[in-house]
């Protein structure tokens, strides 16, 4: 635990004044009661009301500290070896098996946190394709951020292709951007890159794909095909008419891992995309990093829990 501010204690000093009060008080009475022989209130009733008013200052003085549970943790991680996850947000990626099943892209992003899980040691980004390859989170051990990025930054044709009027936009050739153009730090030696698509792409033969990927130190691929014969893209309830599955989308992903020198794994054999994954970075130097994560701010719970003795001597106030 830690106090972000320690000198917040202080104000549980203010308590002086309302003890002082009371003791005044006190002495007081005790004279009246006596001039007047009544009887003295026991000393539970007396001393209840100052004990209120230390208990209020203290919790306030407490959370004016503002006291955090924080965990830390330490975590290896690889020097030379870092991985891009590439996620298809085509129109595509919105179909389905039915309106109120998960979409392709759903289950990519699922997909892609459960592999990221896997993965723990290496530093991961995060890009989007349609026409363009974009990325979204460079290479970054912290799975939180990744998490987030995932989750809340991405969606489909967010941002929209610049092709918006075919109905077929996905460029899959686009991914040779992120082999070639700095997206991985200059140091690494082990690189991946993750596709998660429906492989419904533009057809497209280029051989340079593979110069792109083979170039030392060399670019590994693995594409993972999302995707279902009976699947639609949905407009609530209603079928969109213009989308219609592609299965031929096989034989372009087996292509392009041909091509990339990579390979092409099924969605639904995630123990092969891991498998694929680790074959492709190996084993590495690793160095600690150590994490700090805030976890609770206790403040507010303290500041609150306040409100039950001030509740206390408002009801004995009007007793």
């Amino acid at each position: 635990m830690s106090f972000l501010t320690p000198l917040g204690a202080l104000i549980a000093v203010l308590v002086v004044a309302p003890v002082a009060a009371f003791v005044v008080g006190e002495r007081g009475r005790r004279r009246v009661n006596a001039l007047l022989r009544l009887k003295q209130p026991s000393r539970n009733k007396r001393l209840a009301p100052v004990v209120a008013v230390v208990v209020i200052a203290a919790l306030f003085g407490l959370a004016a500290t503002q006291p955090t549970v924080v965990r830390r943790s330490q975590q290896h991680i690889r020097t030379d070896a870092e991985a891009w996850f590439v996620l298809d947000t085509s129109l595509s990626m919105k179909a389905a098996a039915g309106p109120g099943s998960p979409s392709r892209f759903r289950r990519a992003q699922s997909l892609a946190i459960r592999l990221r899980n896997e993965l723990a040691d290496v530093p991961v980004g995060v890009a989007s394709i349609t026409d363009r390859a974009l990325p979204h989170l460079f290479p970054s051990p912290d799975s939180d951020t990744f998490d987030v990025t995932v989750e809340r930054s991405m969606g489909i044709e967010r941002p929209p292709p610049t092709d918006g009027f075919s109905t077929r936009i996905t460029t899959l050739g686009s991914i040779a951007r992120i082999a070639s153009d700095n997206f991985f730090a200059p140091t690494t030696r082990k690189r991946l890159i993750v596709v998660f698509t429906d492989g419904e792409t533009k057809p497209f033969v280029d051989e340079s794909l593979g110069t792109v990927f083979r170039q030392p130190p060399g670019v590994h691929a693995v594409f993972v095909r999302i995707w279902g014969a009976g699947e639609h893209v949905y407009d609530g309830h209603r079928v969109d008419p213009l989308y219609r599955p592609d299965p031929s989308s096989a034989t372009y992903i087996q292509q392009l891992a041909a091509t990339t020198g990579g390979v092409a794994v099924d969605a639904g054999d995630f123990g092969a995309i891991v498998k694929a994954a680790r074959e492709a970075l190996g084993h590495g130097p690793t160095q600690v990093l150590k994490n700090e994560q805030r976890r609770l701010e206790l403040a507010p719970y303290l500041a609150g829990f306040a409100f039950l003795p001030l509740g206390f001597l408002l009801w004995r106030r009007n007793l």
